[in-house]
């Protein structure tokens, strides 16, 4: 063996594809790191690196050559398996397809009833009181939708931490709260506008935006923000 072969999980951290990618990011990884990442491994005297680097160059290191290369002639490289080729050509095939792939188009709120037609899909029992939220960008658009709670016919708890976690992970600068009235009555209760205003002085805290709470009782609604009481 090689003496100065050593294998990934002796490299230092820095040198390590996983690791560099966690700690630096995906741009950061040369080709052949990539593809070491997918193979996994190398052999006993060559890293998934080094292989992954004779790969390429058997293919003048260009991605698009490698991506015609079936199986069989992947696995005539030593420390090439069956599995590591299907693997890696699942991958780069993975690549082609989304290189024609359509960009999600996420729905954008500009009103209320945007707001509305995005929730009423939500709630999942009429009989109960549920809490939703949706997580917005910049561009006003729904990253996120997210249940918090669901309570009993008159009330539920909305936790607002687990409210700005929510929207912290999501990375979201606005926030849409809503709740339903199983009763049929629109009109905000008392704890209603207490909890709207801590969910709004939560996120102020993070500079992120609650831009309304829409209560839903069948196919109507209120709106804090129409209201001017937000």
């Amino acid at each position: 063996m090689n003496s100065e072969f050593k294998a990934i999980n002796k490299w230092a951290e820095d040198d390590r594809p996983r690791e560099k990618l966690i700690t630096k990011g995906k741009n950061t990884l040369s080709d052949a790191e990539l593809i070491a990442i997918i193979l996994g491994s190398g052999s006993r005297n060559e890293s998934a690196v080094e292989l992954s680097k004779r790969i390429l160059a058997e293919n003048g290191n260009n991605l698009f050559n490698l991506s015609k290369v079936g199986i069989s002639e992947l696995c005539k490289f030593k420390g090439m398996g069956e599995a590591k080729a299907v693997g890696l050509i699942a991958a780069m095939e993975l690549g082609v397809r989304q290189r024609g792939a359509q960009p999600e188009r996420r729905p954008k709120i500009t009103c209320s009833k945007d707001a509305f037609d995005q929730l009423s899909t939500q709630f999942s029992d009429a009989h109960l009181e549920e809490f939703h939220i949706l997580l917005l960008n910049r561009a006003n658009e729904v990253t996120q939708k997210h249940f918090i709670s669901r309570g009993g016919m008159t009330g539920t708890v909305a936790d607002v931490r687990v409210i700005a976690r929510l929207a912290i992970e999501g990375k979201a600068t606005g926030v849409v709260i809503s709740h339903n009235h199983p009763s049929g009555q629109l009109k905000p209760s008392i704890a209603d506008v207490e909890i709207t205003k801590k969910v709004k002085m939560g996120l102020n805290t993070l500079d992120i935006e609650l831009l309304d709470h829409i209560i839903l009782a069948g196919n109507s609604y209120f709106s804090f923000c129409d209201d001017g009481i937000l």
